[in-house]
């Protein structure tokens, strides 16, 4: 990792932030989304972390991303609610939504949440850990309107995005359960930062344009594409194919219907169940039986190569504490995408340079 430069949370977080406000962005937005996004780095997920700035900047440039929206009320019921996120930072869109459900779980037990048009959300573990914080149980069903990436089981080009799904669970004075995946074998930023790098992908992982194995992730980068795989192959496809439905159309939004339209804007719709247990009548049950549970998961003997069994959210954790002391490494190309970025909103270099320190 010579070649990198290693930037701590707070000046990158900085940096991120002055590019966004160069946007036009307000103060808040601002915060929103540099915070969210090298939270993402910090919790080891490049894919979703500071590396989307680029694509986030030519969006607002070509009219894909519009800045200062708030998330619009389209129908509340209570325990239902259809929002709409007016093609807006996802960064608030989905905070703004989250707790608007958050709000309505508390008061009915549930809230069935329908999210449309928001601009890229991020890391979608995000949402649910800020539903943890309200003591409540998320389900998050998720799909991509963007150039389709991931090819469906069996198929040889790609069909839809990597439709991510997630579930979050908090637990009494103890780190909670978060389960944040993408239904591809790896996520589509995952591949963009192995490019980046240089770095091969793992056999089985994805396909070139003519369908056939490939480990160079160039091929889910740059033209002529090929797609990823699911993971689980047919379940994983299965799910894939749910997660389009349920977060795309039964939100309120769109599915994806075709090739992409050659602009590099990314659109996210999430289908959210936030549950409160107190309310369900079965909290004390909840927090008893979920340790009960993790002992005996746990406690099973690290198999080879393994020094201990993880809960999900673990690693992410442990990769936090790591790198909120030792920094946040970022690859060259990814760095100059940035500052190429920042220029773009009048930003020169030096200046960018000088608030990463």
């Amino acid at each position: 990792m010579a070649d990198y430069r290693t930037i701590k949370a707070e000046p990158l977080t900085n940096v991120v932030r002055a590019i966004v406000k160069a946007g036009g962005s307000a103060d808040r937005e601002a915060e929103l989304v540099s915070t969210n996004l090298v939270e993402a780095n910090l919790k080891g997920h490049d894919s979703h972390g500071v590396g989307m700035i680029p694509r986030y900047v030519q969006s607002v440039t070509n009219g894909g991303l519009a800045v200062n929206q708030h998330v619009k009320i389209v129908l509340d019921t209570g325990p239902l609610l259809t929002l709409d996120g007016l093609i807006g930072y996802g960064q608030v869109i989905g905070h703004e939504a989250m707790e608007l459900a958050a709000e309505r779980a508390k008061s009915n037990g549930v809230c069935l949440v329908g999210l449309s048009n928001a601009h890229h959300i991020g890391r979608i573990g995000h949402w649910a850990e800020q539903c943890i914080d309200h003591g409540l149980v998320s389900i998050h069903f998720v799909n991509v309107i963007s150039r389709p990436i991931v090819a469906p089981w069996g198929g040889s080009d790609a069909r839809h995005g990597t439709n991510p799904f997630c579930v979050g669970i908090p637990r009494r004075g103890k780190d909670p359960i978060v389960l944040d995946f993408a239904t591809s074998r790896i996520a589509q930023g995952k591949t963009r930062v192995a490019h980046n790098k240089g770095d091969a992908l793992e056999p089985g992982t994805i396909i070139d344009n003519e369908g056939e194995p490939t480990v160079n992730p160039r091929y889910t980068v740059i033209p002529p594409y090929g797609a990823i795989l699911p993971f689980g192959e047919h379940k994983g496809s299965g799910l894939a194919l749910v997660c389009e439905i349920l977060g795309g159309a039964l939100s309120g939004g769109q599915v994806v219907k075709g090739p992409s339209d050659g602009k590099y804007n990314v659109l996210n719709g999430m289908l959210s169940i936030v549950i409160d247990p107190g309310k369900l009548g079965t909290g004390e049950n909840l927090a008893r039986e979920v340790e009960s549970f993790v002992a005996w998961h746990t406690g099973s003997p690290p198999g080879p190569g393994v020094d201990k069994i993880k809960i999900a959210g673990e690693p992410e954790r442990e990769t936090k504490t790591k790198r909120l002391v030792e920094g946040i490494p970022v690859d060259p190309t990814t760095w100059q995408d940035i500052l190429e970025a920042g220029k773009k909103f009048g930003l020169d270099q030096a200046a960018i340079e000088k608030i990463a320190g």
